[in-house]
């Protein structure tokens, strides 16, 4: 189950790379935000918690039944424009093409190391609850299909 969350997450990648060469785009009635920032979001969230993940003690994770979490996996879907982003994972307002190209290296670069990570480390969701290495990638997945779809509908 792991190795086909892993490869979903890097053909996800590939997608978000496709778009590379149109990150200035813009479409207001999508999204106030361009395409390179959504690649860019996207692939600092699997940045930024693969380092948590890397560094936490699987002793100490609380894992707790989220209701939440079981219907954004179930519907792979997260509705938009419900949930506001950390600060920690929204990049800066003008992202150029090679920031954005370096941001997907990181994150395929992060994809492999969960994968030869022990798979009880965890990060804690702030909605979701402490998520290990497995539930971690599957919601790489539905997060990184969101932000894809609001690209398609951007560009």
């Amino acid at each position: 189950m792991m190795r086909s969350s892993l490869h979903k997450n890097v053909f996800l990648l590939n997608q978000l790379e496709s778009y590379v060469n149109t990150h200035e785009k813009l479409n207001d009635a999508v999204s106030g935000e361009t395409i390179g920032w959504h690649i860019a979001h996207s692939c600092q969230v699997i940045n930024t918690i693969t380092n948590v993940i890397v560094h936490s003690d699987p002793s100490k994770a609380k894992p707790k039944f989220s209701g939440a979490y079981y219907w954004i996996i179930l519907t792979n879907k997260i509705p938009r424009g419900k949930a506001k982003a950390p600060n920690i994972v929204i990049p800066k307002k003008t992202i150029s093409k090679e920031e954005v190209i370096e941001e997907i290296e990181l994150a395929k670069a992060n994809l492999q190391t969960l994968a030869s990570t022990g798979q009880n480390k965890y990060f804690t969701h702030p909605i979701f609850g402490d998520l290990n290495v497995p539930k971690t990638l599957r919601f790489f997945t539905v997060h990184t299909n969101h932000h894809l779809k609001i690209i398609r509908d951007i560009h």
